[in-house]
């Protein structure tokens, strides 16, 4: 099987892929998020892997919207825990360097350490793999990436310091993608949607969510980005308990379909697990 992702090899989104779909799957990795949703949207991957919100940073809302034009399925998602790790090459060491190379993400989440080494100097990467990949190509004992365990294994880099991030609490929720929907039957079940109103009129996302609280069925999160046709209007996309083959939820989204403009299931897949890289 063959699993688009968004980074160089290394990335956080790669060893999502293989949590994901098992340590033999074949990774394609892409430069762009639209690339990777083109790439299983023409059938060069049977699957991709993108992230989709940070429990620090929030949502990426960029692949909201992808998700929304494409159409494309979400059959799957796993919550990786996000270590940063501080490497080098193989003549480097904490004296020795001077610069740090990291996405910004990651320098962000990093500052406490970056900060205390007031002889380091934060700089801005494409990518916390292809930072790794940067030092690994190059001699300079200057220079350090931030980025994850697997990629200093991946590169053959020193490895500085483990756990550098401010907050341990640090977890990215990446969902598996694929043209074709799944109907899982067994396990506790998540569903995404979106949806828009009919008419901006007081009180219609009350009424929209009530639907759901009327039947019992639990939301998990809800957000909002830009309807694109309507200016100043919003799709909201919603994650709720269940799938559509439940009485209480299949009956909310045929009431929901009634009062708005559109409703699009993404799919149902299994609640995500707390993943860890080893």
């Amino acid at each position: 099987m063959k699993v688009a992702f968004q980074g160089e090899p290394g990335a956080y989104s790669e060893v999502a892929a293989r949590h994901l779909f098992g340590p033999k799957c074949q990774v394609m990795p892409l430069p762009q998020f639209e690339t990777v949703f083109k790439a299983v949207k023409n059938g060069k991957a049977q699957r991709a892997v993108i992230p989709i919100e940070n429990s620090l940073a929030g949502s990426i809302h960029q692949n909201y919207d992808l998700l929304q034009q494409t159409g494309l399925n979400i059959i799957s998602e796993t919550h990786l825990r996000i270590e940063h790790v501080l490497m080098c090459g193989k003549t480097g060491s904490l004296k020795s360097i001077k610069e740090v190379l990291s996405h910004p993400q990651a320098l962000s989440q990093c500052s406490d350490f970056i900060n205390s080494k007031r002889s380091l100097s934060p700089i801005a990467f494409y990518d916390t793999a292809g930072a790794a990949k940067h030092i690994a190509q190059k001699s300079e004992c200057s220079q350090a990436a931030i980025a994850s365990i697997h990629a200093a294994r991946l590169y053959k880099l020193k490895i500085l310091k483990r756990n550098l991030e401010n907050n341990h609490q640090n977890y990215t929720r990446f969902l598996g993608i694929s043209r074709s929907a799944q109907s899982p039957k067994k396990g506790k079940l998540k569903t995404s949607i979106s949806f828009a109103p009919a008419k901006n009129e007081t009180g219609i996302l009350f009424k929209m969510l009530g639907i759901f609280a009327l039947r019992d069925v639990n939301l998990l999160k809800i957000e909002s980005r830009p309807f694109p046709d309507r200016a100043f209007e919003y799709i909201f996309y919603l994650d709720l308990e269940g799938s559509p083959s439940d009485k209480p939820v299949k009956n909310a989204l045929l009431h929901l379909q009634e009062i708005a403009a559109m409703v699009k299931v993404f799919g149902s897949y299994p609640i995500g697990k707390r993943t860890y890289i080893e």
